[in-house]
């Protein structure tokens, strides 16, 4: 049996069963595992591992309390099968528009938009005009957002528990943003940084809120560096352009020569390092001193021959 129909026949018995079921079940009702016992369990993981990445939502839980390897398996119908927007035929025609335009790497756009009614084939849709780099964590992510959902991942040699209120493309990468239960605040992290698959708490784990804190603006504060604040000040022919661009929240110090110091929050060096060069010799670093010397330490790297 070709493991294509093993999967589908996996993913049918997970969404018919009323229950969860174990792996013992699994093996018996789902024809085209291997009859060995280790062979079997790497077979199941395999094809548990490759349904997940397909975005099918798998859901895994204890049967018995007292056996902590007693894990059983299934797929809700609610969060498995798409349901109906009731698109008016504008707002499908808007869609399909969008699916041809930009397609994403490794994403099953085309066959979403066949279940939503608006392509009856792959031919009739344009070449797209852009493309975008996809990633193996965005089919679970994606899930993650929509169904409030929290993830658990490892990030910089740490366990990382997020609550997930949005996914962005900025600057050629993937970001996941949202509550980092660690320090309480909103996190932005890079998804080709993650060193795990992200794990998926239950659905409705957290309320999202009415307005989630707004993602990042600028390039300096796009990163996954720990957050550090900047002073900088900037002299007075360049002094407006900065406020304006900073905001008047920024302004920490105006001085009588016209002169300002700002305060910057960064987590990507290397862009709060282009910023300033911007600057030429209008603008200096003040603190912290750490991010002074980095910045001198790139400076005098630029100078060597």
């Amino acid at each position: 049996m070709a493991r294509l129909e093993r999967l589908i026949n996996l993913t049918a018995t997970l969404l018919d069963a009323d229950r969860l079921l174990s792996t013992e079940e699994l093996r018996r009702r789902v024809p085209g595992y291997p009859d060995e016992e280790s062979a079997f369990h790497r077979a199941f993981e395999r094809d548990k591992e490759t349904l997940r990445d397909m975005g099918v939502p798998i859901e895994i839980e204890l049967l018995d309390p007292l056996d902590p390897n007693s894990y059983g398996y299934g797929v809700s119908k609610d969060a498995y099968y798409l349901r109906d927007p009731g698109l008016a035929p504008d707002e499908l025609a808007a869609l399909r528009l969008a699916a041809s335009a930009v397609r994403l790497e490794g994403a099953r756009g085309v066959e979403a938009l066949w279940k939503l009614g608006g392509a009856t084939s792959e031919q009739e849709l344009a070449p797209p005009m852009a493309s975008l780099p996809g990633s193996e964590q965005l089919p679970v992510l994606f899930s993650a957002v929509g169904e409030r959902r929290t993830a658990t991942f490892r990030y910089h040699g740490e366990d990382r528990t997020v609550d997930p209120f949005d996914l962005s493309f900025r600057n050629g990468h993937w970001y996941l943003g949202g509550r980092d239960h660690a320090n309480d605040e909103r996190r932005t992290f890079r998804l080709d940084r993650f060193e795990s698959r992200a794990r998926l708490g239950p659905p409705g784990a957290f309320e999202r809120p009415a307005v989630p804190p707004a993602a990042p603006a600028q390039p300096w504060e796009w990163g996954d560096e720990e957050s550090v604040v900047a002073s900088l000040v900037v002299d007075a022919t360049h002094a407006g352009p900065a406020v304006e661009l900073l905001g008047a929240d920024a302004v920490r110090e105006r001085h009588d020569d016209g002169s300002v110091v700002l305060a910057v929050s960064v987590t990507n060096r290397p862009a709060f390092r282009s910023f300033v060069l911007g600057f030429l010799d209008h603008a200096e670093v003040l603190g912290p001193a750490e991010l002074r010397d980095d910045i001198v330490s790139w400076l005098r790297s630029l100078c060597r021959p």
